[in-house]
């Protein structure tokens, strides 16, 4: 009895999320091709894969966000925001908290 009701409480929740995440993001951004091209060419990174991606309206302005790992290990952030055609691009250094 319990276990139902945790499952379908569950099932509602990820059926209520699922248009926020649709909206938030789209499915394929194109813009993850150019910063893969333009970080290749600046920091001879090849990207293994995205930790984070995000794009949003700030002020009526498209803003891109992303940080990623290459394939040597390497972590960078990088951002753009409207009207800007380039991304700007910082290698993640080792933190010490």
């Amino acid at each position: 009895m319990q276990t139902s009701r945790i499952l379908i409480l569950l099932a509602t929740c990820c059926t209520l999320a699922a248009p926020v995440a649709v909206h938030a993001q789209s499915e394929n951004p194109a813009w993850l091709d150019e910063l893969a091209r333009q970080i290749a060419d600046q920091e001879q990174c090849e990207v293994g894969f995205y930790i984070f991606i995000d794009e949003q309206k700030l002020g009526g302005r498209e803003t891109l966000q992303a940080k990623l790992q290459c394939v040597d290990g390497r972590q960078f952030d990088a951002s753009r925001v409207e009207p800007a055609t380039e991304f700007e691009i910082s290698e993640c250094g080792t933190r010490v908290c």
